[in-house]
């Protein structure tokens, strides 16, 4: 096995013991394939071999393929062979392509969510933002709380081809940032609070305002990057 499959496996045999009992084997397998790979502890380009998979985990081979295709369907995966797969390497052009949907959906889910949104959801938000602004944390813990706030808003929206659309967009934005150095906590955290100000003031125009500058914000550091 090549080094990144070596790490790859291993942070699967680290990770949360799977039920054998449980009828919902697959569906277990593809929540811990997919937290590993969208929290980074699956490098990128890792191949993920089914057989190999299944005979680690001790798991048959059926419900292991029915979540590692489901995973290629999210286009989480991509397929190598017959049997094996690899984590999608998102690159440059469809990150800012992803970016440019992003902008237009998420505030178009600001739009949609005004006046049906749970205010009394957006101040646990509020003081989750200010915990984790003032503690210790791990990357993941920012990413987690990026991705329920967004998927949060995207849900008040009411369109739930909107949160679907919305899902993919973002996982693509991880898979890309998966072969990026790109950290911004502290600017994330400034911006997500703009966001929930407005949503507690029942703001549309400023939620909209902040969540555009928020995409565009993320957009801009990546072409920042690349230029330097």
């Amino acid at each position: 096995m090549s080094d990144n499959q070596d790490k790859a496996l291993a942070a699967i045999m680290a990770a949360t013991p799977l039920s054998l009992k449980s009828s919902s084997l697959a569906e277990q397998i593809y929540t811990l394939l997919r937290q590993l790979i969208l929290e980074r502890k699956i490098p990128g380009s890792s191949e993920m071999s089914e057989s190999r998979l299944a005979d680690e985990l001790k798991v048959s081979r059926t419900p292991m393929r029915e979540a590692l295709v489901r995973l290629a369907g999210e286009g989480l995966l991509v397929r190598r062979g017959a049997r094996s797969f690899a984590v999608r390497a998102v690159d440059t052009k469809e990150y800012f392509d992803s970016m440019t949907l992003r902008e237009m959906l998420e505030c178009e889910a600001i739009v949609k969510a005004a006046g049906r949104i749970d205010q009394a959801q957006l101040e646990v938000f509020a003081a989750e933002l200010q915990e984790l602004d003032q503690g210790e944390h791990d990357e993941n813990d920012y990413w987690l709380f990026d991705d329920r706030l967004h998927n949060f808003i995207a849900e008040a929206s009411g369109n739930t081809v909107l949160v679907k659309l919305l899902a993919q967009l973002r996982a693509n934005s991880r898979l890309f940032r998966l072969h990026s150095p790109l950290h911004r906590q502290k600017e994330n955290h400034s911006e997500h609070s703009a966001v929930l100000d407005a949503l507690r003031q029942q703001d549309t125009e400023a939620g909209v305002s902040a969540m555009r500058q928020h995409i565009q914000n993320l957009r801009n550091e990546v072409l920042k990057a690349l230029s330097e």
